[in-house]
């Protein structure tokens, strides 16, 4: 055993598990790939008030769940809990909104950071892979994000997730809204702690898990009964667009997600099979992040969905994923020339693009024919003496069994075509 451990609440990704990982994150995101995202990359950790800014003061994730330090020049940093505020962050600062094509379409896959109590599901370091458009208020934009969301996971074979859908209003109709969900929440018997939320975002208690909580919130006002006739209309354009594309959605009207940022569009794809912690992705718009972080005016809508709890959905549903085999051929040399000779061939194979593995060692042939059935290579390529003083090298088909010499210098084209 070693000394030292993954910390609480962490974990390592190791073959052949990570593998799948690999994939879904594969499978995530080529769809946006296809539909003209560009890939971004940010740092780890980013300024404290990126997020407190953006993410919002009274969120549990600034308040309870940042892991934060200080540099040496007394900086205050914090790693990052989510993606968009720092997606939106390298956008501004590259000036990308000014190149005069939006919306600015950027995906990106990393890790992320929280403190949270650990269970099955959840993580104090996870995994995501995100999308943002970024510069552009369409209701045709939002459900793209949705569609290509909801093609990534059909394309995993996910057939049980479900999709909540609400809207959260805008500057003209949310204020007259939050001012009658603080009237109503008001007269509630809540802790010090969710009074507060009260008066700086009273839509967050509507997201209190606590079922002492949700118990009096029967009756609440609802947001959709707010909503502005723009509001209205753009939401009712989203559903039609969705509904045209086949994707079904159920209306969620105390659906407000964890972030301050969101406006209008609100999504969260669940899955069942998760327990409680069954939001496997989701996401929304964000007309004033940019403004929020100091940028312009640049409406954009964006999503994150869970690399660790999508693999968790295929494990629920049963679902194994088709993966390639890490190794095709297995080199097995019989000598010093003959591990001179296969090396050579194996970095042949290698670059005409042949997964190929070497019989490292020194082993003996039984146990080095016992590392080639354990790689799972399909074919293993054996050369003794003889065999190279023939100018051969033999190729046994590891399911039959079956056996044939080979011209060494044709053993690329053979091992391909053997492979097809």
């Amino acid at each position: 055993m070693s000394t030292f451990q993954a910390p609480k609440g962490t974990y390592d990704l190791l073959p052949p598990d990570s593998a799948v990982f690999l994939a879904v994150r594969e499978a995530l995101s080529a769809p946006l790939r296809r539909a003209g995202y560009g890939y971004v990359e940010t740092p780890g950790f980013e300024q404290v008030e990126l997020f407190s800014r953006g993410v919002g003061e009274s969120t549990d994730i600034v308040t309870k769940e940042m892991y934060t330090l200080t540099t040496k020049g007394g900086t205050e940093l914090a790693l990052r809990p989510e993606g968009t505020a720092s997606v939106l962050r390298a956008a501004l600062e590259a000036n990308l909104h000014k190149a005069g094509n939006l919306p600015v379409k950027l995906w990106y896959s990393g890790s992320y950071y929280r403190y949270e109590r650990p269970q099955a599901g959840r993580y104090r370091h996870f995994s995501q892979v995100g999308a943002e458009a970024i510069g552009a208020e369409d209701p045709a934009l939002d459900a793209e994000l949705i569609i290509l969301a909801v093609d990534a996971y059909r394309s995993l074979g996910l057939r049980t997730f479900r999709l909540l859908l609400n809207s959260l209003g805008d500057r003209e109709c949310r204020p007259v809204y939050r001012a009658a969900l603080q009237d109503f929440l008001r007269g509630l018997d809540l802790d010090e702690d969710t009074r507060r939320r009260i008066e700086i975002n009273p839509l967050r208690v509507l997201d209190d898990k606590r079922e002492s909580v949700q118990k009096q919130l029967v009756g609440a006002p609802m947001m959709r009964d707010h909503l502005c006739e723009g509001c209205k209309a753009y939401h009712e354009q989203v559903r039609e667009l969705l509904t045209a594309a086949g994707v079904e959605f159920e209306d969620d009207p105390k659906l407000v997600r964890g972030l301050d940022y969101y406006t209008r569009t609100t999504f969260e794809f669940v899955h069942d099979g998760l327990g409680s912690q069954s939001a496997v992705g989701g996401g929304g718009r964000y007309d004033g992040l940019s403004e929020m972080i100091g940028g312009p005016e640049l409406p954009s809508v964006g999503w994150a969905l869970g690399v660790d709890r999508t693999v968790l959905a295929l494990k629920a549903e049963g679902i194994e994923l088709e993966l390639p085999a890490p190794t095709q051929v297995f080199a097995v040399p019989m000598g010093e020339e003959a591990r001179r000779v296969l090396f050579g061939a194996v970095t042949e194979l290698r670059r005409a693009g042949v997964a190929t593995d070497f019989a490292f060692g020194g082993k003996g042939l039984k146990n080095a024919m016992k590392s080639a059935n354990r790689s799972g290579a399909r074919l293993a390529i054996v050369a003794g003496e003889r065999d190279l003083a023939e100018g051969v090298v033999q190729v046994k088909d590891l399911e039959s069994g079956e056996q044939s010499a080979v011209p060494l210098d044709g053993v690329v084209a053979v091992v391909r075509e053997r492979l097809a």
